[in-house]
């Protein structure tokens, strides 16, 4: 009964998915453990669906069990060789095995219609850079999130501002990442986002791209 209460009452999105990518690891400051446990509530309040990277451990074990107490739908999608790292104990929601770990950003992708990165570490910036590359190519318009807990993506922010500045970021491309240091300011800011296009860029197909990736890089792991 609470469930059902909890998504007849939550906001309406523009999003029905949303894929985070964190960290399989806590971090030392408690503010991130706090932060995801606050984003799994905020897509509970509007009514969306968890994507993530299937992990039980770290912070993709707080915000998908957020997600999933609250009631909405909890998709994993891992890598089969990583299922003896990242998940411990009982899984959460839906866990879909894939191949290797171009697989597993391709399907949460396709899943997702919009990304959040939370912090994490060297896995957490591919999958985000890699999205936001995608969304440059003119692959996909769905927005992307940046959850700056207590700055912890100044560096990032500010390194991609240099690189604007020095002419090897455009503008428009530089409005394809939104960033905020809370989880309702951060969906907010997504709810109202509108992508910028530019005339040059290449409009790949999803399906294409995905088979140049498929055939020419080989898998590395998370």
């Amino acid at each position: 009964m609470e469930k059902k209460q909890q998504q007849k009452y939550g906001r309406k999105s523009r999003f029905q998915r949303i894929c985070v990518f964190c960290g399989s690891s806590p971090g030392k400051n408690p503010s991130y453990q706090v932060a995801a446990i606050h984003l799994g509530n905020q897509l509970v309040e509007r009514n969306i669906d968890l994507v993530y990277g299937g992990g039980s451990i770290g912070l993709m074990g707080l915000v998908s069990q957020a997600v999933y107490d609250g009631g909405r739908h909890v998709l994993g999608v891992i890598p089969k060789t990583l299922m003896p790292t990242e998940i411990t104990g009982e899984t959460v929601g839906e866990v879909r095995p894939v191949a290797g770990m171009h697989q597993r950003k391709a399907e949460m992708a396709r899943q997702a219609d919009a990304f959040i990165a939370l912090p994490g570490g060297y896995g957490t910036l591919e999958e985000l850079l890699e999205v936001i590359t995608w969304a440059q190519l003119g692959i996909h318009d769905k927005p992307v999130g940046l959850l700056n807990v207590d700055g912890y993506y100044n560096s990032l922010l500010s390194f991609i501002d240099k690189a604007v500045d020095e002419g090897f970021i455009t503008p428009s491309a530089r409005h394809i990442i939104v960033s905020a240091p809370t989880a309702p300011e951060l969906m907010s800011k997504l709810e109202e986002y509108v992508p910028e296009h530019e005339e040059e860029s290449a409009k790949l197909s999803w399906e294409k791209e995905q088979q140049l990736v498929y055939t020419t890089e080989p898998d590395i792991a998370r």
